[in-house]
């Protein structure tokens, strides 16, 4: 079983720029697909971004183009969330999802099988 970790949440102004990350257990995040959810309070989780074919494809929910950015580091130890331009829409908790299959280019949370906790994303306008 691997553990995801997400980190980076705050309590930003509307405009403002933040950076979630997330890793995991293993020790690297060299998998087939790593996506990010939010799930804002009431509502339900919601995919925002992914890395798919271990990086080489990216995908980005409408609401979220142009202003964020999914990528990894080239040690492939760390996967992150780039976000700028916040709105206070943006408040969330924020998931790491790990999948395991080559073939999954999907934004269905079930198609993901190793799920962070969440960091808290807070917007204030």
């Amino acid at each position: 079983q691997v553990q995801v970790v997400e980190s980076g949440g705050k309590f930003v102004q509307a405009g403002a720029s933040l950076r979630l990350s997330c890793t995991a257990s293993s020790g690297h995040v060299d998998y087939p697909s790593m996506a990010w959810f939010r799930q804002a309070p009431g509502k339900e989780r919601d995919f925002v971004a992914a890395l798919y074919w271990s990086g080489v494809r990216t995908d980005y929910a409408d609401s979220v183009k142009g202003r964020f950015t999914i990528s990894r580091d080239s040690a492939k130890t760390s996967v992150y969330l780039q976000m700028n331009n916040l709105e206070p829409e943006d408040t969330a908790v924020s998931a790491c999802a790990v999948s395991l299959g080559w073939n999954e280019l999907s934004r269905s949370l079930d198609r993901y099988d190793y799920w962070g906790r969440g960091t808290q994303v807070t917007v204030s306008s």
